[in-house]
């Protein structure tokens, strides 16, 4: 297998980027083979820019009501993307439906996290959603990013039991857990050379996936 080479990371955030932290962390340790070289909130002085600040990173503001349309803004969010070079862009809480125009232009390079075992419970409020439904198991996922909000190829999730008790605060704060060692993950993979997409379908080291891949079930490399 080649050396895992230092990738380019832009993170993309709308809060308060818990996400973005696990992966500065991994970063600044040297666990991820990656650096951080800019973080882009479409919402003006949330938390995760604070972040981006303390550890160095460009913490850079475009605010999407600025923009007369969706097009307009996303055509902007490229440009600003694309001076930094990236060689993957992270979605780390990024509340905004995005158009195949923005994800074609990154499609194969860029990832999003999800609060749920897609393709369960895409969209909003999912610990709650979930919880109602009577499920068992609840978890995150990794995918690809494609223009079907939430849709696009599944890499890799992991799990939570559902336990008695739990109400929607105590079931994604343990969710939470598993996304700081989901993300970076991911990332460390790509970073290796070991995920691609092709098509609409996963591969990991140069093999189709027919299911994601279980964190748990994963060795760390």
């Amino acid at each position: 297998m080649s050396p895992i080479r230092k990738i380019r990371l832009v993170v993309l955030i709308s809060g308060r980027g818990s996400n973005l932290q696990a992966i500065l962390d991994q970063a600044a340790s040297g666990e991820l083979p990656a650096d951080v070289v800019a973080v882009i909130s479409n919402r003006p002085g949330v938390h995760g820019l604070e972040r981006a600040r303390r550890a160095g990173v460009p913490a850079l503001e475009l605010d999407h009501k600025n923009f007369a349309d969706r097009s307009s803004f996303e055509s902007a969010l490229i440009e600003l993307i694309d001076r930094y070079q990236p060689d993957l862009v992270i979605l780390a809480g990024f509340m905004r439906v995005l158009t195949a125009g923005f994800t074609d232009h990154y499609r194969g390079r860029i990832f999003n996290i999800h609060p749920s075992l897609l393709p369960k419970f895409r969209g909003l409020h999912t610990h709650e959603r979930v919880l109602a439904a009577g499920e068992t198991e609840h978890g995150a996922s990794i995918h690809f990013v494609t223009a079907e909000l939430d849709g696009g190829p599944v890499i890799v999730q992991a799990r939570v039991p559902i336990l008695p008790g739990d109400d929607p605060d105590t079931l994604a704060a343990r969710v939470l857990e598993q996304e700081h060692r989901l993300y970076p993950q991911a990332i460390r993979w790509f970073a290796a050379g070991r995920l691609r997409l092709d098509g609409e379908r996963v591969w990991f080291d140069g093999q189709p996936l027919e299911m994601p891949l279980r964190l748990e079930e994963v060795d760390r490399q």
